[in-house]
């Protein structure tokens, strides 16, 4: 039975959520703030967590970079309950390492379906091992990225799209694919998105940076090519 962690401090929401999982067949538990959250998963880590955004004390963006700042915790799947639903908020919490996010009010058959989609994007994720091309060296499981000695610091976002593109060497990639394999299926954001991405990616990998193509009118690749 899959284990899911639920943040939320209005108890009606809470328990609506947990009365949820358990008729779902899920494992549910709660917790009004962060702290309780964090002292549980590092005792025994979920298969899931939902994590509302405005919570007294740590902030759900808050408990999200704790989480991923842990090898032990990085990949473990969160969705976001907010009730902002700006383009830029919904973008700031999935840049952070959100896997999704459902916007307040929502439906207990929305929340479960969303709950299914990611837990099966999970599943299907490929093992972690090193990935390389030249120098450059990702760890998935460390979370780092290495230009042969020299550490290179990426934010949640451009780590995942980075080894999206590895994993994917020589592949023409579509904005679109890459939105749904690095941000998810359900997200809607705009192009955009990728290619403020993608420079930010270039920036940061300096020379390395040239292994990302553009395919002019189509996406991006990593070329074959050593660098």
């Amino acid at each position: 039975m899959e284990t899911i962690y639920c943040v939320e401090d209005d108890e009606n929401i809470r328990e609506l959520v947990l009365y949820a999982l358990s008729s779902s067949g899920y494992a549910g538990q709660g917790f009004p703030e962060g702290e309780s959250f964090l002292r549980a998963v590092e005792h025994s880590p979920p298969d899931l967590a939902l994590l509302d955004i405005m919570l007294p004390g740590q902030s759900g963006l808050d408990i999200l970079r704790c989480l991923r700042e842990e090898p032990a915790t990085a990949r473990l799947p969160v969705i976001m309950l907010t009730a902002k639903t700006s383009e830029y908020d919904r973008v700031k919490g999935l840049d952070s390492g959100a896997d999704d996010y459902i916007s307040k009010p929502f439906g207990v058959m929305e929340l479960l379906s969303r709950i299914r989609a990611v837990l099966r994007r999970v599943e299907k994720a490929p093992a972690d091992g090193l990935l390389t091309a030249g120098r450059l060296t990702v760890d998935p499981a460390r979370r780092t990225v290495t230009d042969g000695d020299r550490a290179i610091a990426l934010t949640f976002k451009e780590f995942e799209l980075l080894a999206c593109l590895l994993r994917n060497r020589g592949l023409v990639l579509t904005r679109e694919k890459l939105m749904e394999l690095v941000w998810g299926f359900d997200f809607e954001g705009e192009s955009r998105t990728v290619d403020m991405h993608i420079k930010s990616l270039r920036q940061k990998l300096g020379p390395l940076g040239e292994l990302i193509q553009t395919v002019r009118g189509v996406g991006y690749k990593l070329s074959e090519a050593q660098p």
